[in-house]
């Protein structure tokens, strides 16, 4: 769906395919040094022994000493390009050993939508790293862009577009579909959610994001896929008790909103005795000003991107549907503006939430952590036709998480080690890199004690694990009853 065509016509296609590109205008060839050999890189651009190509290819992986990029022209006029990715013994232990921020970082400013390009990732571990240099390749490619200038004076090309094949270190190109397919899917649900991200708020509000989402559905059901599509709207979100999601966002333009997602697989593909059902539940705040707690001007700009988690589990979602995988997934969406005016939520204020709990207001840009109380409420209790097994929530929650965790990984925050391992272990598989952080809610409740209702929202001391205190105050809200696992 483009709701923008002005904005994003333009944008590069990405597409992943065994066949390369004939007579593309740059070819990019990505790998470690190990894999790199000019035998390897000349059997892969078709080139014979004899070819002229031959020696300055040679000498391009000479003038890399460790890890970096190189670059020339051959004699027929094509920009060939060598990018070697960081030697095994130089990464550690919490990076991943392909280092696919370096492929994104090396690949910051190609352009597809005038050129052709092609892209070749060579290792001899290749069918293992593929979703890490998808998603990579896929990050320094945003479809999005409001550039006036983007083909001012430029003839179009019906050949332009990145296109990107996987090869071992002997050159051989992978032959497995799936692999292609989930290369593909992956790499379009992380451009959707950068996409997502990038819109600005006066294009993205509340309304056209539950557009997006209603067309994603529709699109996934025209795909053959069993998806369906709710949505719970402004004054009845107060009726049905989200107190949290409609108190955030009732002073907008826009009424907030609850968007809920449902995936069933095929019987084909999973039974339902046992396939495991996970909820997750995404942040969607397509504006944050700080709600009366107000953001100071240098705090506010880049707050479009506090809808980031929501993009992020619906571009999951929409890749887990289009590869069919075996589970049954709901997604909730709490889509809201955190604005200001007569109506907006006050410090002070206290609110009711699904949980039935109440919350004292001492920061009303402690906002996120409200909306997604009102989503794992939701997931732990009042989803109809099963169970859920797992409830997944995501959001940019707090700042604090960057100080625990740094800027290349994300925070998580999990109920039992099984799913600390299993989420650690899924980062390492998808290159999106995550690292624990403390989880002792008995040891940190107390922080949002109040005396006049159940919780204050926002801790009364920063230094006491600010990160790990925000997580468990959405985890409060999850239904007692509930017997699954949680991961933020």
């Amino acid at each position: 769906m483009n709701l923008n065509s002005t904005a994003t016509s333009m944008a590069s296609t990405l597409t992943f395919s065994p066949t390369a590109v004939l007579n593309p205008t740059e070819t990019i060839i990505i790998g470690r040094k190990a894999s790199l050999t000019s035998s390897t890189i000349t059997s892969i651009l078709g080139l014979d022994a004899e070819s002229l190509a031959l020696a300055p290819i040679e000498h391009m992986l000479k003038s890399i000493k460790e890890s970096g990029k190189a670059s020339t022209f051959l004699s027929d006029g094509t920009k060939l390009a060598i990018i070697v990715l960081p030697a095994p013994a130089k990464i550690t232990r919490n990076n991943h050993p392909f280092s696919p921020h370096s492929i994104s970082d090396s690949l910051n400013g190609i352009k597809g939508d005038t050129e052709s390009i092609q892209i070749h990732v060579v290792d001899e571990q290749i069918e293992e790293f593929m979703g890490p240099a998808s998603t990579a390749i896929a990050r320094a490619l945003p479809l999005y862009s409001s550039k006036s200038n983007n083909m001012n004076g430029v003839d179009a090309n019906e050949n332009a577009g990145v296109s990107v094949s996987f090869a071992n270190h002997e050159g051989e190109i992978v032959s497995t579909d799936q692999l292609w397919a989930s290369a593909q899917a992956v790499a379009e649900g992380v451009r959707l959610s950068a996409r997502l991200g990038d819109m600005p708020p006066a294009e993205l509000n509340p309304d056209t994001y539950s557009q997006e989402c209603k067309q994603i559905t529709d699109d996934l059901v025209e795909g053959g896929a069993d998806v369906t599509f709710e949505e719970i709207l402004g004054d009845d979100l107060k009726e049905k008790g989200y107190g949290g999601i409609f108190g955030v966002g009732m002073a907008a333009a826009s009424p907030p909103r609850m968007v809920i997602m449902t995936y069933t697989p095929p019987l084909s593909v999973a039974s339902s005795d046992d396939m495991e059902h996970i909820a997750l539940c995404g942040k969607g705040v397509i504006y944050d000003t700080g709600g009366l707690s107000l953001k100071p001007k240098t705090g506010m700009s880049g707050m479009k991107h506090d809808m980031g988690g929501s993009a992020g589990v619906l571009g999951g979602f929409q890749a887990a549907v289009q590869l069919q995988v075996p589970k049954k997934i709901t997604l909730i969406l709490a889509i809201v503006e955190n604005a200001i005016g007569p109506d907006a939520v006050r410090n002070d204020d206290i609110l009711t939430m699904k949980s039935g709990k109440t919350v004292e207001i001492n920061n009303t840009d402690a906002e996120g952590r409200l909306v997604l109380a009102d989503c794992v409420s939701y997931a732990s209790n009042s989803i109809q036709g099963g169970e859920v097994d797992l409830i997944l929530d995501m959001a940019t929650l707090t700042g604090a998480q960057l100080v625990c965790t740094g800027k290349k990984h994300a925070g998580i925050l999990a109920k039992t080690a099984k799913i600390e391992q299993r989420i650690m272990e899924s980062g390492m598989r998808s290159g999106d890199l995550v690292y624990p952080m403390l989880y002792a809610p008995e040891l940190l409740k107390s922080e949002f004690a109040s005396k006049v209702a159940d919780m204050k929202n926002s801790v009364k001391d920063r230094g006491n694990a600010q990160a790990s205190c925000a997580g468990h105050f959405i985890e409060s809200h999850i239904d007692s009853a509930y017997k699954g696992d949680w991961v933020s």
